[in-house]
């Protein structure tokens, strides 16, 4: 496996990162990377910065954005490569976005609070760098909380524990992620849009981390393909050699682009780190992508 590619992870733009996207880039580079994608959640505000400092450095970079979507009904998250990030329609779903997640922000922890966790409001909004409260920054105010220390619902999170491996992730997702019991639902775009937004602005669409939303599921797979998707991230910190491998075979089989991404964030999920995941032939990826982002217009640098 080669590790010089990744086409996936997040600034303090995104509402659960911590970078600023200059020191994301002097990481990349310092973890061996030579292609790399910054794709913020539902947003775009990181890329100009981000951009210069690659070039500085000597990386590739794709301009790129990870959109929150839905098809029927189930949530997903789309990558969008080579896109146009001036395009006023992601700066729209940046700005929708992330007015939704503010307001649900404290939905959120209402719901949390009725569980018996307790959590330090303020504290919570410290610790988001985007101005956006999410779900990883509730976890770690409620597990550095002394008043939580003895509250079972926390202990698989804490050292030891099964959940323990990267504990504010988990607990977003066992809590807050679609049909928890502390979930507050996000108005998104249908997936198909969402495909044709990245298309139409010069980009390719690579569905991200699926095995992460749905396991390893052919059906629901083909679904998704037929709304005109480019390819599937089937390397990622999300996916174990069986799922990277079922979703391979898919891209195989389908003639799509088969890529990588770390989904690196920093401390939300620190088991996560640049430069560790990696790609049987990341040059097929990387041409495949360059060339068909070539051919719609979109930006390569």
């Amino acid at each position: 496996m080669e590790t010089w590619l990744d086409l996936h992870m997040h600034t303090k733009y995104s509402m659960d990162g911590e970078f600023e996207p200059e020191n994301l880039m002097e990481q990349c580079a310092a973890a061996g990377l030579k292609a790399v994608a910054v794709s913020d959640h539902d947003g775009v505000s990181a890329v100009p910065a981000a951009r210069k400092r690659a070039i500085e450095l000597g990386l590739h970079f794709l301009p790129a954005i990870e959109i929150s979507c839905q098809h029927e009904g189930k949530n997903f998250h789309l990558l969008g490569y080579g896109i146009h990030d001036q395009a006023e329609v992601f700066h729209q779903i940046e700005e929708d976005l992330k007015q939704q997640r503010y307001h649900n922000a404290e939905i959120m922890m209402d719901r949390i609070e009725a569980l018996g966790i307790q959590l330090d409001r303020p504290y919570v909004w410290s610790l988001a760098a985007s101005g956006t409260a999410a779900a990883v920054h509730m976890a770690q105010a409620a597990l550095e909380n002394p008043a939580n220390a003895d509250n079972e619902l926390l202990a698989p999170y804490r050292p030891g524990g099964p959940r323990s491996n990267g504990p504010y992730v988990n607990f977003g997702w066992d809590f807050c992620g679609q049909d928890k019991p502390c979930y507050v639902p996000l108005q998104v775009m249908d997936f198909r849009q969402a495909v044709q937004d990245i298309q139409h602005n010069g980009g390719v669409a690579i569905l991200a981390h699926p095995g992460a939303n749905m396991g390893c599921n052919a059906e629901m797979t083909d679904e998704l393909l037929r709304t005109g998707l480019d390819g599937i991230e089937a390397y990622c910190s999300y996916h174990d050699e069986h799922t990277a491998g079922f979703y391979a075979a898919i891209c195989k089989e389908k003639g799509l682009i088969c890529t990588v991404g770390s989904d690196y964030h920093g401390k939300s999920k620190p088991n996560i780190q640049l430069g560790h995941y990696g790609h049987p032939d990341p040059q097929v990826p990387w041409e495949a992508l360059t060339a068909l982002i070539d051919s719609r217009g979109g930006e390569v640098y």
